[in-house]
């Protein structure tokens, strides 16, 4: 081999070698946090999991107690019971981006040395496409969250969750009768879910439009986590990219996640955070 090629083969080595060691998803972790708190929409509140279009807070995928979610509090908590009791979930049901710099101020206030994100949802999933967040916003209310944390609480781990991907929620429920009549009774994200059978080229290509821009919501989270630092973990798309099933979902509305959902849910994010 010329010696300039086995160079530059040594060097590429060398480099994977130090992106491995040093990735994320391998880093030393520290220790398991003795305080988490949750952020998000209704979906970390986990709404309609357990009644009529209530929260189920018990069943929320990341600060939840239920046994059979198995949240990421009850990992922590089992394997450090100093958590026990302090799992505060700050979320709000129909909360946007613009609503995560209140609730970073709630979790600050909590003391949380853990906090996940789970937000953009509702961003996306709008009355129609012209109403949803743009993109800048959106990064921009995040930062001014993200800043709040390190400000308030510089040692606290931070995951970043990606948002999940409203196009299936399309491609699982449009042949469901009960799944279009709950969309359309309760107007659930019309922006993506309006006229759930139609083939024409408008609505198709409106709902790529409505997916693109969850797609670059995730790529915001993916950025604005590096640029906070080692502390802050994204997922990887891995809630994104997870082929959720109708059945995961609420049967009285098909849009939330039920304790089946909450479960799996928790059990793709926890893994591709801290993983305690």
């Amino acid at each position: 081999m010329p010696l300039v090629r086995r160079t530059l083969t040594l060097v590429a080595a060398t480099v994977a070698l130090v992106l491995v060691a040093t990735s994320p998803a391998t880093a030393d972790p520290g220790p398991a946090p003795t305080s988490m708190a949750s952020m998000g929409d209704s979906i970390t509140r986990g709404f309609n999991a357990c009644g009529w279009y209530v929260d189920c807070t018990a069943r929320s995928f990341s600060t939840g107690s239920y046994t059979s979610v198995n949240s990421h509090y009850l990992r922590i908590r089992s394997v450090n019971s100093g958590i026990n009791g302090r799992n505060y979930n700050v979320g709000e049901t129909g909360a946007k981006s613009a609503d995560m710099p209140g609730q970073a101020d709630a979790a600050v206030s909590r003391g949380a040395q853990y906090v996940t994100i789970l937000i953009g949802a509702n961003d996306a999933c709008t009355s129609s496409e012209s109403t949803m967040t743009p993109v800048g916003t959106y990064r921009a209310n995040l930062d001014n969250a993200l800043g709040r944390l390190k400000a308030g609480l510089p040692n606290a781990r931070v995951l970043l969750i990606s948002v999940p991907d409203i196009h299936r929620l399309w491609a699982v429920g449009r042949t469901s009768s009960s799944a279009r009549l709950a969309w359309s009774l309760f107007g659930i994200c019309q922006s993506m879910l309006a006229n759930p059978t139609s083939t024409a080229q408008a609505d198709v290509d409106r709902r790529n439009r409505v997916r693109q821009r969850v797609i670059d919501f995730n790529g915001q989270l993916a950025q604005a986590c590096a640029a906070y630092g080692s502390n802050c973990r994204f997922d990887g798309n891995a809630v994104f990219g997870y082929q959720f099933t109708l059945g995961q979902l609420s049967s009285w509305d098909y849009f939330h996640p039920n304790t089946t959902g909450q479960q799996v849910l928790a059990s793709v994010s926890y893994p591709a955070g801290f993983n305690w």
